[in-house]
């Protein structure tokens, strides 16, 4: 499916059949540069490659938390260049994520090289100076309607973090400089600092 879309109009959805797990690979080999996921009811969201500086503060989100998790050792994490077959049928790729290990045990074997068809129990979304709000909002909710127990929405814009857990309404923390995770990663604390200012080491 050739297609050139300016930068200046990205991100953009596109229409499209739905694609099955080897088309949407394919899909993604024929334009390297460009980021898609997909919505639950088919619609392919193509997106720019983050900025330099988001690129930065999510690594220094995802290393945080790949080093809890070594040292806890119930699950994996995940970043933002892998995506997931959520249950309602969307395509979405956290920019950090939490995976139990017993759910990845209970996939397919011949699955693992390919998208795991699962929502992480945690996720996290970092917002970058062209993300709207209410996009990344209703991504949150996707994520807990799909089965994560926990999702963080960050926001270096405004030093703030909003809390998603099943259930409940979205808590806003705000002037913090850590966060601290629970219940599938109870025990985790995002220092803050660093991803507010990442030139502050």
């Amino acid at each position: 499916m050739a297609f050139t879309i300016e930068e200046a109009f990205l991100p953009a959805t596109l229409t499209s059949p739905r694609m099955t797990d080897e088309q949407f690979s394919a899909f993604c080999a024929e334009h390297p540069d460009l980021f898609f996921e997909t919505t639950a009811d088919g619609e392919i969201i193509v997106m720019p490659p983050n900025f330099s500086l988001t690129s930065i503060r999510n690594r220094e989100i995802t290393s945080q938390l790949d080093r809890w998790a070594a040292v806890d050792g119930r699950g994996f994490v995940g970043e933002s260049s892998g995506g997931y077959l959520l249950p309602n049928g969307a395509r979405r790729s956290p920019d950090a994520c939490w995976i139990a290990k017993e759910a990845i045990r209970q996939l397919p074997a011949e699955s693992l090289e390919s998208y795991w068809h699962l929502c992480p129990a945690f996720v996290i979304e970092l917002r970058s100076s062209s993300d709207r709000l209410p996009v990344l909002r209703a991504k949150m909710r996707e994520y807990l309607e799909n089965g994560a127990e926990l999702g963080w929405l960050i926001d270096p814009e405004t030093r703030t973090v909003e809390i998603y857990r099943q259930g409940k309404e979205p808590e806003l923390q705000a002037g913090i400089f850590s966060v601290a995770g629970e219940g599938p990663v109870e025990g985790f604390v995002l220092e803050l600092k660093t991803v507010w200012d990442p030139f502050s080491r």
